[in-house]
């Protein structure tokens, strides 16, 4: 994980991450001064170091001497590398976005470059310009690269020039011709939102899937299409990751298809951002997006416990009507009246935890991640019947003797729910991130600092849940959070 935090705890902006002979390059914006773009490298892409920043706000009279803004890096045929990326200029006061392109041999240094009318801007018939810019300000900027039977496009957060002020975002789309790109038509105008940021694109399976940041929500929706340029449709659950990621982008990690995206911490925009671990890219049956745990998290492994060698449960609150059994190396717990919290002592400070959860009953349960013995810490409820989770920080509040107790829900997301009422459950915990997949689709993902946990379970009220087949995975210990500024990527 990786965070850019100095003077303020919110410093890391969009990201982009490409991958090139086995090594992660993160490229970052620097919030609030948008003053350069940041370069962190990585072996494994989950831990950072921080090398030679990119590129810098221009000298005062360039077109990007106020503010850099989102990027994408490309591989070019001839074996170098382009960026594109979004300047804003001081003399229009930052109203007119552009997307120029610096070059580079190895990714780590870079040069502005400026062939014929680059810098681009958002111009007619299709899009708003300065002379049909109901709002004062233009949306053109970060641009992605993609190239589709031989030719190139750059997709960028921008406007339809019609429709009503706030519906307005679209994939604006931009061909290159030469030394330039020329105006398209919009790939996605779904006259829904303000803007559509972060654009980007993949074919999987014969489809083509568009995936775009929302500001509405703070949450990153997709739509699909049987061909590049459309029509792009929704389904009725276009929500690819749960709220609180955002500017998330697609990157080709050989075979795999992994999405970066910051996390907003509280869902404010001003608050602390983490670049947490990346995620895969795969469809269903249905044609339909969905995540997977990152393929690297294997590799980390360093020892596995079975269900049979986990140290001993114990009942936290002594409940007279719960009951724990190990029948046969599954587990059985209940409890008939009220809340009970069925723990062990975690094995690990970073780990994998997996196994089959099965309930009966009409009652509530879940896992636990207890941070003492009064049982405050991550409840992460499970609704068998309606196939809804969510996790929650509750636990014990000591400031303010007339509400004593935290209660805050994080995040929330929908899983399928199976006649039998069971699951397979994975739990990652690494350092400050969670990750819960649910029959192998990821469906909880973001970061808390509120709770260090000492003992992890279950917990039951008025349900039976059972568990099994379960195993326990320690992990590598994470590195330092904020990357260092030391490259140890060779």
């Amino acid at each position: 994980m990786y965070t850019g935090s100095g003077f303020t705890d919110w410093e890391i902006g969009d990201v982009e991450v490409h991958v090139h002979n086995g090594i992660y390059h993160l490229f970052h914006l620097i919030i609030p001064n948008h003053d350069y773009i940041a370069h962190a490298v990585s072996k494994d892409g989950i831990a950072w170091s921080r090398v030679k920043n990119a590129i810098f706000v221009g000298d005062p009279g360039g077109w990007d001497d106020d503010m850099l803004w989102t990027m994408d890096v490309a591989d070019c045929e001839d074996g170098t590398f382009e960026m594109f990326y979004t300047g804003l200029q001081l003399e229009d006061r930052g109203i007119n976005q552009r997307v120029g392109r610096a070059v580079s041999k190895d990714l780590i240094h870079w040069e502005k470059t400026f062939p014929q009318d680059l810098p681009i801007e958002s111009s007619g018939p299709h899009y708003e310009d300065l002379k049909n810019n109901p709002r004062t300000w233009l949306s053109f900027r970060d641009p992605f690269l993609y190239n589709h039977k031989g030719e190139d496009y750059l997709l960028i957060c921008g406007r339809a020039s019609y429709g009503p002020v706030y519906r307005r975002g679209a994939v604006t789309t931009y061909k290159r011709k030469g030394g330039t790109f020329e105006p398209i038509k919009p790939l996605l105008y779904p006259m829904a939102y303000d803007d559509i940021e972060c654009p980007s694109l993949i074919e999987l399976k014969g489809k083509f899937y568009l995936i775009g940041s929302i500001r509405e929500d703070i949450k990153v929706r997709y739509w699909h299409s049987d061909s590049f340029d459309g029509e792009y449709q929704s389904f009725h659950h276009d929500v690819l990751m749960p709220q609180g990621n955002y500017a998330a982008r697609i990157v080709k990690d050989g075979e795999h298809n992994l999405v970066y995206s910051f996390y907003f911490l509280d869902r404010q925009v001003n608050s602390k951002r983490v670049l947490p671990p990346p995620k895969e890219l795969a469809v269903d049956e249905k044609g339909k997006l969905f995540l997977k745990s990152f393929y690297k998290w294997n590799e980390k492994v360093i020892k596995t416990f079975k269900q049979q060698d986990f140290p001993k449960v114990e009942r936290m609150y002594n409940n007279s009507t719960a009951k724990f059994d190990d029948i046969a190396g599954k587990w059985w717990m209940t409890s008939r009246s009220g809340y009970e919290l069925f723990t062990f002592e975690k094995l690990s400070e970073a780990y994998i935890w997996e196994g089959t959860i099965t309930m009966e009953g009409m009652g509530k349960c879940g896992l636990l991640l207890s941070d003492g013995e009064d049982g405050s810490g991550y409840y992460i409820s499970l609704d068998f019947k309606s196939g809804y989770v969510q996790i929650r920080a509750w636990g014990f509040n000591p400031d303010d003797p007339q509400n004593n107790f935290l209660f805050k829900n994080l995040q929330t997301n929908q899983f399928i729910a199976n006649n039998d009422l069971s699951v397979d459950f994975k739990l990652i915990r690494y350092g400050n991130y969670f990750e819960l997949s649910i029959d192998d689709v990821v469906k909880l993902t973001l970061i808390d600092y509120k709770y260090s946990e000492s003992r992890i379970g279950f917990y039951s009220a008025s349900s039976i849940l059972t568990l099994s087949n379960s195993k326990f995975s320690v992990l590598e210990n994470p590195s330092e959070e904020y990357a260092t500024q030391q490259n140890d990527v060779d």
